[in-house]
């Protein structure tokens, strides 16, 4: 099933599309089809980012602290004005 659709080409493009045409010896539309599925198989291609990774810091032992109440980290971290 083909679908009849108006697209603007930029003249670089058309330009191409009608050298390949030419070239191939085929339609313009069939021409313009085949690049067209070409490109779309083409597998997407994202660039590679670096790792990223997390280095730790020690940060020391405060005896006063208590590491598992919340509340004091809070307090200790952002002062006691903090609520």
């Amino acid at each position: 099933m083909s679908i009849r659709t108006t697209i603007t080409l930029d003249e670089d493009v058309l330009e191409r599309v009608k050298q390949e045409s030419r070239a191939r010896g085929a339609s313009f539309r069939d021409t313009l089809n085949d690049l067209l599925r070409l490109a779309l198989a083409q597998p997407k291609h994202h660039p590679k980012r670096p790792r990223f990774r997390v280095k730790p810091t020690h940060m020391g032992w405060r005896p006063e602290i208590n590491y598992d109440c919340i509340g004091g980290l809070l307090d200790f971290a952002e002062g006691e004005d903090r609520r």
